[in-house]
């Protein structure tokens, strides 16, 4: 008897989890399904939506700006991950150390995760402007000429852009889970290297790097996945140009959802979009769970 109070005890206590997850992730990813059979539209039509069957999906896949956009997504992760990733554990590097006012650099380099999403576009925005922003002035001064350089509106700067923005907005919350990961390493690891004579980049590649690991690969899988969800800053600054040069699948998936109306074709690309992030997580994730072995 109170081992079935145990259970309905803890039951109570996952079930509004359990139900958000049920409203929220699993029902809507089911209805996506469903409607990506279907020629659903945004605005309710006098016929009734019909069965399509892979309509959409042949549809889909044979069209080159869903391809352009599936190729734009894959070069922004392969831009910001690694490059997100690297500043996030330099940043932790630097924050896990003793040093006079570490309360107040790790206040400071929490300060784009407080900030709305929106603002940090805004303020970068204004820093891309032409012709005189910030990057336009360093490129003035840099170059001793009157240069313009519209960083959003070229073709082969958009996306670099983006991805600047991106790393920034994003990396205190690697950096964080990397800060943690280093403050499980112990302290006497490094202070036997020390009495060794090891450096400090030898007892990076000795001690830092190999108790990380396991924080690696959960960094990496977050980044690349959040890499992948590339929308606000697309939708706000470029709206997917020039020339479809920054044009990704959210957006892609976005502007025939809800400005053109197609859910059902909208649909299908957000079930193709679902498998593609899924396989590319579980190869990520055996891929480094072998190295780690």
């Amino acid at each position: 008897m109170q081992r079935i109070r145990h259970l309905w005890s803890e039951g109570a206590l996952l079930a509004p989890a359990v139900i958000l997850l049920l409203v929220f992730v699993i029902a809507p990813f089911f209805l996506s399904g469903y409607l990506s059979f279907t020629n659903e539209r945004l605005i309710p039509r006098p016929v009734p939506s019909q069965w399509v069957g892979w309509r959409n999906y042949s549809r889909v896949l044979t069209d080159p700006d869903f391809w352009q956009a599936v190729r734009n997504t894959f070069y922004f992760t392969l831009m910001v991950v690694p490059f997100q990733c690297a500043i996030s554990l330099g940043a932790a590097l630097l924050l896990n150390k003793k040093l006079a006012g570490l309360t107040f650099f790790r206040s400071v380099a929490m300060l784009p995760l407080l900030a709305p999403i929106t603002v940090i576009i805004a303020i970068w925005a204004a820093l891309y402007q032409v012709p005189n922003g910030f990057f336009n002035t360093a490129v003035n001064l840099v170059t001793r000429d009157d240069r313009i350089v519209d960083f959003l509106g070229s073709r082969d700067l958009a996306m670099p852009a983006i991805v600047l923005l991106s790393a920034w907005a994003s990396f205190p919350f690697q950096m964080l889970i990397y800060l943690a990961g280093l403050q499980e390493i112990p302290e006497d690891r490094y202070e036997a290297a020390t009495l060794e004579g090891a450096n400090a980049w030898q007892q990076f590649k000795a001690i830092t790097w190999p108790g990380l690991i396991n924080v690696n690969i959960f960094v990496l899988i977050i980044t690349t996945v959040q890499a992948f969800k590339l929308f606000t800053q697309i939708n706000i600054l470029t709206k997917g140009g020039p020339l479809g040069s920054t044009n990704t699948i959210i957006n892609y998936m976005f502007v025939n959802g809800y400005s053109e109306g197609r859910i059902g074709f909208a649909s299908a690309v957000s079930v193709l979009f679902f498998i593609l992030v899924a396989v590319i997580a579980v190869i990520q994730r055996l891929v480094f769970k072998n190295e780690n072995e």
